[in-house]
């Protein structure tokens, strides 16, 4: 308990009197124990003068700010499980027991709900706006009762109260995205969400192996892109659409034609009768999640259990639920989301870190005067001097001339802020830290171990890390011989388990086997470094599959056979940064026909000094695109910028190995400088 101990010291008080006369009296120098005020020959003003400076100084000791107290020792925030120094587990724990469930109570997903449902009974829970009007609520009563509703005529549509009942959702987040997540926990179904990034393929493929019968959309083009596959004869199972919002006469008649019922969600359940509930048990399968961006195929399945979830957003917004906490969704339009947020005025505010890149940048960007960006400068570090001995607040001096119009941007009520997903930037972080004036947290994980398994410690505003294994998790390092990474050093694969490791792939036990080992290790592909203080560095990637800034997952090698089919390519070298929004590339042209390619574009010159010709790089960058796009690619697998190297990748200059394989930690250490160039360019 003694993190939620650490919350409740954050609430705002005005201190401990008696502390504070206590402190006030180690400043006052000490007197004889024959003084007497009678002794002393003062004036009136003297008086006046030394009563007004005694009470400035009680009144600065009693409002000065005072650091957040950690949890724990921040030198130590991790310790080694029985000895061994490469595995490690959190400092918050008494003992190498994990923590499994924080409420013995509540061992669910529909469990947390109903927690949230007795704190605030009929305060708000989910909340959504139409364009140019305040936020709407309803209510976490309602939402128990709508989710009772749906949960009911989904059993009355042929649907099994049991985990092995997968139940689809194609939707953008919105309250009834939450409805429908509870209607399946209420009666022990399990819920599949489907993504647009997904692509068409991965979509039957879903479909046919979770044998999903039933889909809930929001919007008719969803509906219709579910239709076409239906058409086409690829999935026998869908059965039914229920739709949020409404929809045509036509789609109705399409989906008949098809074999497919198509229901108005508001119409639909109108009359339904009530079913029993019946609510999960913590060893039942809750989610099935297909992630996107590597074979298109991949998928995770968790059990039921407080620990375990789907997605990183959805483990947050059950967390605010299991304590009464409410949620506010953007109206759907990227575009509109900071006029949401100011709208909305959130506390808690999770987050990717591209958009607090943006957010860094646009006040960066908004300082054009030599004079203000040295005052902002100054300004930053005095605020970071303060978090330096722990103090973190939205109230300084600072923050009053430079900073408030920056926090009433994200609705001026914030006091935690999440990031994960993708690495952030120390720099960033550490910026936003001080101009935002609250919590900013950074954490680690992966959809197989429930989003998080490392997570920055309260009252540690230092950059640069991941933090300290959560109480739910042991996080260990294991050898890479390969890349030089040994466990003995601090350094290697990261592995995790813990009650909120996965239970597995669905029907897929050949890939549960690579990523599960005999003692419940789960094998991230991820390089890690313990830190001397206890905490993660994320240093390397072992397998060649990486995430941009965004949170897209990239397999570059996929992406290096298909711009290898380009004429002029003869060898390729794709890079991505988890800093960055974007790929880049090292081309190798192919001397054969590279001189005559440029030619026929008007291009005369040596091999190398095409290499070297801005147009010609700007030519062979369209023809990588153009057969990028007939391949499929998607924009965030192609690449926005290039260098043409005029010698070739081999074996006898360590590029590539006695296979022919890239070696690609050489490739980014000789093309570093080129790389960082490219980088260094303007965001395209």
């Amino acid at each position: 308990m003694q993190f939620q101990e650490w919350l409740r010291s954050l609430r705002f008080s005005g201190g401990d009197s008696k502390s504070e006369m206590d402190n006030l009296k180690t400043l006052l120098p000490s007197l004889p124990s024959s003084f007497s005020l009678s002794s002393l020959s003062l004036s009136p003003s003297s008086v006046v003068g030394l009563g007004a400076l005694a009470s400035l100084t009680t009144y600065w000791l009693v409002t000065r700010p005072r650091p957040i107290q950690p949890p724990c020792d921040l030198q130590a925030q991790s310790i080694s499980v029985q000895g061994d120094q490469s595995c490690r587990r959190s400092a918050l724990l008494k003992d190498d027991n994990l923590l499994e469930f924080y409420y013995e109570d509540t061992k669910t997903v529909y469990d947390m709900f109903q927690r949230g449902l007795r704190i605030a009974g009929n305060g708000p829970c989910l909340g959504f706006r139409k364009p140019r009007a305040p936020y709407q609520w309803i209510s976490y009563t309602e939402v128990a009762e709508r989710a009772q509703v749906l949960g009911s005529g989904l059993l009355a549509k042929g649907c099994k109260p049991n985990p092995q009942q997968y139940v689809g959702i194609f939707a953008q987040n919105r309250p009834e995205w939450v409805i429908t997540e509870m209607a399946c926990y209420t009666f022990s179904m399990a819920l599949v969400p489907l993504y647009d990034t997904l692509g068409l393929e991965a979509m039957v493929h879903i479909l046919n192996l979770a044998e999903i019968s039933m889909v809930i959309c929001d919007k008719e083009d969803k509906a219709e892109s579910l239709l076409k596959i239906k058409e086409k004869g690829v999935t026998t199972t869908l059965s039914c659409l229920v739709l949020f919002n409404p929809f045509s006469a036509a789609l109705l008649e399409r989906g008949r034609k098809c074999g497919v019922e198509i229901l108005q969600w508001s119409c639909w359940i109108f009359n339904l009768c009530l079913y029993w509930l019946q609510p999960p048990k913590p060893q039942d399968l809750a989610v099935v999640c297909f992630t996107s961006g590597t074979t298109g195929t991949d998928h995770v399945t968790f059990d039921c259990i407080l620990t375990e979830f789907k997605t990183k957003s959805s483990v947050l917004q059950v967390s605010m639920f299991c304590h009464g906490a409410r949620v506010g969704f953007y109206q759907g339009d990227i575009s509109l989301l900071m006029d949401d947020i100011k709208t909305l005025k959130p506390t808690f505010f999770p987050v990717v870190p591209r958009l607090l890149n943006r957010i860094y940048d646009k006040i960066l960007g908004s300082v054009t005067s030599p004079l203000r960006r040295v005052i902002l400068h100054y300004a930053v570090r005095r605020k970071q001097a303060e978090l330096s001995s722990g103090v973190v607040r939205n109230n300084s001096m600072w923050d009053r001339l430079i900073f408030n119009k920056i926090q009433a941007s994200l609705g001026g009520n914030l006091r935690f802020i999440l990031t994960a997903s993708a690495p952030i930037s120390p720099t960033v972080l550490s910026f936003l830290r001080a101009t935002l004036g609250c919590l900013i947290f950074e954490g680690y994980g992966q959809t197989e171990c429930t989003a998080g398994c490392t997570f920055s410690m309260p009252g540690d505003w230092s950059a640069g890390h991941v933090g300290a294994p959560l109480p739910c998790a042991m996080v260990k390092l294991t050898d890479i011989p390969d890349m030089n990474y040994y466990a003995k050093n601090g350094e290697g694969e990261i592995c995790i388990r813990g009650h909120s490791v996965f239970r597995g792939y669905l029907k897929d036990e050949e890939r549960t086997g690579e990523a599960l080992d005999a003692d419940g290790w789960l094998h991230t592909g991820d390089v890690g470094q313990w830190l001397p203080n206890g905490t993660l560095r994320i240093v390397d990637r072992k397998k060649h599959i990486f995430k941009l800034s965004q949170g897209e997952y990239i397999a570059p090698e996929k992406i290096e056979n298909v711009y290898t089919r380009c004429v002029p390519v003869l060898q390729v070298f794709v890079h991505g940064d988890s800093l960055q929004s974007y790929l880049i590339g090292v081309v190798v042209p192919d001397p054969e026909v590279f001189v005559d390619w440029a030619k026929e574009r008007g291009v005369v010159g040596s091999y190398e000094e095409l290499c070297q010709n801005p147009d010609v790089k700007k030519a062979v960058l369209e023809d990588m695109m153009a057969v990028a796009k007939e391949a499929g690619l998607k924009s965030f697998e192609q690449v926005k910028d290039l260098y043409l190297h005029p010698d070739m990748f081999s074996v006898s200059n360590s590029l590539l190995t006695p296979t022919l394989k890239s070696k690609r930690v050489d490739l980014r250490r000789v093309f570093s400088e080129q790389i960082a160039q490219m980088y260094s360019k303007s965001s395209i």
